[in-house]
């Protein structure tokens, strides 16, 4: 790569490394015009662009730049400060999209557990204030039935017969029901109920287990427990409540170079759902 492909910013003393083509990505910036040479604004100290401007700020500029998408840390509060660092770029598109600061921020998201024992089974409810991680979760939980005679019902070992995966329970697009354990079916034969939950490949069927991995499930998922309390009713009701900061869906711009328009960037927004 020549020196002129590489170019080194000075920005509040923060040193960046870059190439001219990402500085260029929107040619009417004063960015842009800096590699051009067409804005001495911006001194050349040996070999170097000075720019007297706030370091810390200018790398969500250049990770803008170099992705053309806003994505910030969770706990980001200086949207106005960085959207005048933008606009003194001249990167309009980018402060734009910083104007529309709720779109940015991320939100909280709240699960909650409930969980009942009822002689051999064990009933669960889970209600979530985001659908997609509803369904994200309903992806994980798998419950197989099978029949299993008596002396057998509180096996570890799943039945030798094949087991049936039964689809979960949905009331509403925010919850979801299953059970686990045994039931009384005729003579002495009793239905199984296993659950499973990716990514561990064991088949439970003590309630208490399944909570145990359940609960374990969300905390790696970066769920919080935030309160834990029992109903007052005839059916002894648990119920485990977690958050977590569930980060915004990541706004892109679209650049398109368009015939006679003397290279002038076109930008419209879109959006990105990022991962967790």
């Amino acid at each position: 790569m020549s020196s002129r492909e590489v170019i080194v910013l000075s920005v509040g003393g923060v040193r960046f490394v870059t190439r001219a083509s990402t500085l260029q990505q929107f040619p009417e910036s004063r960015l842009a015009r800096m590699v051009n040479d067409d804005n001495r604004e911006f001194k050349l100290v040996n070999g170097e662009f000075f720019v007297d401007r706030d370091g810390a700020l200018f790398s969500y500029i250049m990770d803008f730049l170099r992705t053309l998408q806003v994505s910030l840390p969770t706990d980001f509060s200086d949207y106005q400060r960085l959207q005048r660092e933008a606009e003194f770029y001249g990167l309009y598109p980018l402060a734009d999209l910083l104007s529309q600061e709720h779109l940015l921020k991320p939100r909280l998201e709240i699960l909650e557990v409930r969980f009942s024992l009822q002689e051999m089974q064990a009933f669960f409810r889970i209600f979530g204030s985001c659908s997609t991680t509803i369904e994200a979760l309903a992806e994980q939980i798998t419950v197989f039935t099978g029949q299993q005679s008596g002396q057998r019902w509180n096996s570890p070992f799943p039945s030798q017969k094949p087991l049936v995966p039964l689809p979960l329970e949905r009331p509403s697009h925010h919850d979801m029901v299953f059970l686990c354990g045994t039931e009384y079916s005729a003579g002495d034969q009793f239905v199984a109920r296993y659950v499973s939950i990716k990514p561990d490949n064991r088949k439970l069927i003590n309630g208490t287990n399944v909570l145990g991995l359940l609960l374990d499930t969300l905390l790696r998922d970066g769920f919080r427990l935030i309160s834990t309390r029992t109903f007052a009713s005839e059916e002894k009701v648990e119920c485990y409540t977690f958050e977590r900061m569930k980060r915004a869906a990541g706004l892109a711009i679209m650049v398109n170079q368009t015939p006679g328009n003397s290279g002038v960037a076109q930008a419209r927004r879109s959006q990105v759902q990022k991962g967790k």
